[in-house]
């Protein structure tokens, strides 16, 4: 066989789709494996072809000589409905010869477990990355408008959170996506401290300059600000109680995730609050 036939035959590399992949973690993840010279698809509604959780049709086209999966679920690993989705997800990727999933699942969620039950039960090397609030949660989602206003209401009384951060996520994700040694695994992670919101919102105010505070509210209170942002009635109910739960101090301590994965200590509150001023993200406008 000449070199001109080799070449023809030699079949076409096979994909990772990250889905979700335009979101906190999935665009950074995008982005690492890209950097590694991977093959990716994003997997999003603006996709081409799309991927939309809520529409089963768009699975199959997305999953297309796909052989590893990051599976990050919309719109929360603790909805109702997201074992059944992952179990027809499962039942359609193994088919279509996927054999390596990463799970970004949540930290102490009744739900998330039987999520990662069912991630566990198909017949792939997969590995489970445990997480609970972003650093960018208070620069690229929930906070971002209360920080701009002055005022972030959380549901959170004086319990603590070690905030984790996206990028480490991102890294633990993309390290159990294209190495070996990661099958099997559980990385529970988390920031090397814990900090009170009113203490973490104590950092973003001295980082920006800006006149910001903290204030707890009940789970009705968290909910109604919710609605009047926009944000549907049950859907914002099922976050504000979510939050409430989560925030109970299940979460509070800090978790080795991040050192056992990478061989590094996780990424400090204070730095990312330091780095995100830097780009002047908390600058802009007045709040929403």
């Amino acid at each position: 066989m000449n070199l001109h036939s080799q070449q023809q035959s030699t079949p076409h590399p096979r994909l990772t789709l990250v889905t979700c992949g335009t979101g906190k973690t999935g665009r950074r993840v995008v982005q690492r494996l890209t950097d590694r010279g991977r093959p990716v698809r994003v997997g999003s509604r603006a996709g081409d072809p799309p991927f939309d959780w809520s529409n089963r049709e768009t699975w199959a086209a997305a999953l297309a000589d796909v052989d590893a999966v990051y599976l990050a679920y919309l719109p929360d690993i603790g909805a109702p409905q997201a074992a059944d989705d992952i179990t027809a997800f499962g039942d359609l990727a193994t088919g279509l010869g996927v054999r390596r999933v990463v799970l970004l699942s949540g930290r102490n969620e009744p739900m998330a477990q039987r999520c990662e039950e069912v991630v566990r039960s198909f017949p792939w090397e997969w590995t489970v990355v445990r997480s609970s609030v972003f650093n960018q949660d208070f620069s690229e989602a929930f906070w971002l408008g209360p920080v701009r206003s002055g005022l972030v209401a959380v549901p959170a009384g004086d319990v603590a959170e070690p905030f984790v951060d996206a990028e480490d996520v991102a890294d633990v994700a993309a390290a159990a996506l294209t190495e070996q040694g990661h099958a099997g695994q559980v990385y529970e992670v988390s920031g090397p401290h814990s900090l009170t919101f009113a203490e973490a919102v104590t950092e973003v105010a001295a980082a920006s300059g800006r006149s910001v505070r903290y204030e707890p509210v009940t789970t009705e209170e968290f909910a109604a600000s919710m609605v009047r942002a926009g944000v549907p009635v049950e859907e914002a109910g099922f976050v504000a109680d979510l939050f409430t739960a989560l925030f109970d101090g299940r979460n509070a301590a800090t978790t080795d995730g991040v050192q056992r994965a990478l061989g590094r200590a996780p990424r400090d509150f204070r730095d990312y609050v330091r780095d995100t001023a830097h780009t002047g993200v908390w600058d802009a406008g007045t709040g929403d």
